[in-house]
């Protein structure tokens, strides 16, 4: 039988992306703005991750720039972002899909030392992590799944995406023809279509069986 390979956004699906992002900008900014701050950082990003061309070191630094950070903290999210922690339930449902013998990997717009630290943060061991500063493109783009079905040969029928972004991940998922898990954190509105909906990942393993039988 072909192996069972799950993929994962990592930050705001795995690490709270979110919440570690509005806590710096709330440091640099202070608490009255972090909120709006945070809001026109999600604005400005996929501006600059448009033609893959900037490290994910240099989009968090020059979104900073166009938020009005002064110069000493125009590097202030990228500073941060190692000690971003995983959402509460996060290590144990991967630990729980692993013991159930699934391959786990990371597709993220990153870059290698973050995702790392990112890993080491999360203390469970995934097969592998494909990032946007290596492979010159960022989702929802769909490089990052080429590479991955290309270093691992693994079976699309028998494959899983998992992440919490409509835009970076459900979506293009759906155009490749991918089964796809969305972890809807925040109560968003539905759209596109993914084939499971969860509000986090306790249900994982359960969620991934039911997709994929062993």
């Amino acid at each position: 039988m072909a192996e069972r390979w799950a993929t994962f956004d990592c930050y705001g699906t795995l690490i709270d992306w979110n919440g570690g992002m509005r806590l710096e900008l709330a440091r640099v900014f202070g608490e009255a703005r972090a909120g709006e701050q945070l809001k026109r950082y999600h604005e400005v990003e996929p501006e600059l991750q448009g033609d893959g061309k900037l490290s994910y070191r240099e989009v968090l630094t020059e979104a900073m720039r166009r938020l009005g950070a002064s110069e000493s903290d125009e590097d202030a999210l990228a500073r941060s972002l190692p000690g971003w922690r995983p959402f509460p339930e996060v290590s144990n449902a991967l630990e729980e899909a692993r013991s159930r013998g699934w391959k786990l990997a990371i597709l993220s717009n990153t870059d290698r030392d973050f995702i790392e630290a990112s890993m080491a943060e999360l203390g469970v061991p995934v097969e592998l992590a494909i990032v946007a500063s290596e492979i010159g493109s960022y989702k929802p783009g769909h490089r990052h799944w080429e590479r991955f079905f290309e270093q691992t040969g693994a079976d699309r029928a028998r494959h899983v995406h998992v992440a919490a972004s409509l835009f970076h991940d459900i979506a293009p998922a759906n155009e490749l023809g991918l089964r796809s898990v969305w972890v809807n954190r925040v109560g968003e509105q539905l759209e596109p279509q993914p084939t499971r909906e969860l509000v986090d990942l306790a249900p994982l393993s359960d969620t991934l069986d039911e997709l994929v039988a062993a």
